[in-house]
């Protein structure tokens, strides 16, 4: 993969640390803050796309990220 591409991350905190999730790919990491849970995912993204065979092929289009209401879940 030679041209850089923006990625799109979702962050939730567990305890002391932040949890970054790439929407694109199935790939997750973590740090002690956003920050670092985004360079770890940076990394982690790039060492995953560089281990498949064809790295295009599993890069979907960029996800719709929205929001929903479930009625009654607190």
């Amino acid at each position: 993969m030679d041209t850089p591409r923006t990625f799109t991350a979702a962050l939730h905190q567990e305890e002391d640390w932040y949890v970054a999730q790439c929407l694109e790919v199935d790939v997750a990491s973590q740090g002690q803050t956003i920050a670092e849970a985004l360079a770890n995912l940076a990394e982690a993204v790039e060492l995953y796309l560089s281990e498949v065979p064809d790295p295009q092929e599993h890069i979907p289009a960029t996800p719709l990220v929205t929001s929903f209401r479930v009625p009654g879940a607190a």
